[in-house]
């Protein structure tokens, strides 16, 4: 999409009700933060470029994307001042949309209805409004005799307004389209009221000057909805959560138990994969198509490919191929590289290794900082020993190998392919390949133990 116009953001402050040292805007909403949906939608409308407002020291600057200019508002309060600071890295003509960083829900589609009302009536400014919302605490929208928008009464305090003002349903819900060239001037214009300057002051200046001030009127009261606490944290993210599940289940994914499903924006998930219930999809996690996920499971930053079951499961920074399966109560650890086909069972761990091609690992095991080959079947109750207490050293084991239970490998150790382990075995040296490892001490049975024990005296 061409670009059409530049955005004003507003994203300064901690927000005191949020009751966070993180600034009020980068509190995450499905796992984006609340100024990043807004710059999401800013772009996905047409936004070149896209300048946030702060203050300094807030600590907004930090969590804002690469691609973003900041503004640092040092002096003064109020929207008016907040737009003036961002006079020199703003143009001096075109169209400028104002947006808030709080409002995530605004939508791409809604900016693009606003910015084409305003390119179609040559405005000097253009509001969002809406009369879906209940109006108190809003500013009123007071129309003249042709439509165009008059004034705004603002009724934060409402003494000195009539009832017919205060019986107005229209209201400004504080996203703007204006024409820089007329936007500044007036801005220059606007007094303080009770210590601040209000945006809203350049309307007047406006009128006066023959540039038309008109409306865009909408019923998506979503985007009217600014976050000021934890409570319309859980709110909007309660909406953001359903707009991903929707998005996804019309590309073919069914959700069994979407309210206690959880899917961060930034996931992917192909067609005709089954997620049930009590699953958490974090991050930049890709799942394929066909797969099942879940119950319980927890995915974080990881890619599963097609035809993947995960049943209670954790996973977090690992590759999944083709086909695989995993748990009931698999845990893969940052590194984890599962071959297609594979098994990783009940209550089995692995950790920075690479498990080849149909091998599998059923249960009880942890594999940490090892290279597996293909074909394999790794008994119950195995272990790396992969740290010697100052480094870290790997494991290999070959294509074809049957490791029998409780089996320890002291790292740096290789198995051959084909190679077998006994039971119990503590494997120190490199197996052959095709060799049977053994590593135990011989049994011994004490005959008469048991008698001689209860004969002992007490003490």
């Amino acid at each position: 999409m061409p670009e059409r116009f530049t955005v004003l953001l507003m994203a300064a402050g901690r927000g005191t009700r949020m009751r966070s040292a993180l600034p009020k805007v980068l509190h995450p909403v499905c796992g984006r933060s609340m100024v990043e949906w807004v710059i999401e939608a800013a772009r996905g409308a047409g936004a070149g470029e896209v300048i946030c407002i702060t203050r300094p020291d807030d600590g907004v600057a930090e969590g804002l994307p690469d691609a973003v200019t900041v503004a640092e508002q040092r002096e003064g309060e109020g929207t008016g001042a907040a737009i003036l600071a961002a006079r020199e890295q703003a143009p001096a003509s075109g169209t400028i949309v104002v947006l808030s960083g709080d409002h995530p829900l605004v939508s791409k589609d809604l900016i693009e209805r606003l910015v084409q009302t305003h390119e179609d009536a040559d405005a000097g400014a253009t509001l969002l409004t809406t009369e879906e919302l209940d109006p108190s605490g809003y500013g009123r929208i007071v129309r003249a005799a042709d439509g165009s928008v008059d004034r705004i009464v603002e009724t934060k305090h409402a003494e000195g307004l009539s009832d017919e003002e205060l019986a107005i349903r229209e209201v400004n819900i504080g996203a703007y389209a204006f024409e820089a060239a007329d936007l500044w001037p007036a801005l220059e214009q606007v007094g303080e009221e009770r210590g601040e300057r209000y945006l809203t002051g350049v309307f007047p200046a406006l009128t006066e000057a023959g540039r038309p001030v008109v409306a865009h009127v909408t019923t998506d009261v979503r985007s009217a909805m600014g976050v000021n606490s934890r409570a319309d944290l859980m709110a909007v993210e309660a909406m953001a959560q359903r707009e991903v599940l929707d998005r996804l289940a019309e590309a073919g994914v069914t959700f069994l138990a979407p309210a206690s499903t959880r899917v961060e924006a930034g996931v992917e998930i192909g067609a005709d994969t089954t997620v049930e219930g009590g699953v958490t999809l974090r991050g930049a996690t890709s799942i394929g198509a066909g797969c099942e996920i879940g119950p319980a499971t927890t995915i974080t930053d990881s890619t599963l490919g097609d035809g993947v079951r995960a049943l209670h499961s954790f996973i977090v920074d690992a590759e999944v191929q083709a086909e695989a399966t995993l748990g009931p109560f698999a845990y893969l650890r940052p590194g984890a590289r599962i071959g297609p086909g594979a098994k990783i069972g009940t209550f089995v761990e692995v950790k920075n290794s690479n498990i080849g091609a149909g091998t599998k690992v059923p249960h009880l095991s942890y594999i940490g900082d090892a290279d597996v080959g293909e074909h394999s079947n790794i008994g119950a109750g195995n272990i790396t020993a992969n740290y010697d207490g100052r480094d870290k050293h790997r494991t290999t084991i070959g294509r074809g190998v049957r490791t029998s239970v409780d089996t320890s490998f002291v790292a740096p150790v290789s198995v051959g392919d084909d190679a077998y382990t006994g039971a119990g075995s503590v494997i120190t040296e490199d197996v052959p390949d095709g060799a049977l490892g053994i590593a135990r001490s011989r049994q011994t049975n004490v005959e008469g133990y048991a008698q001689r024990d209860k004969e002992q005296p007490p003490g």
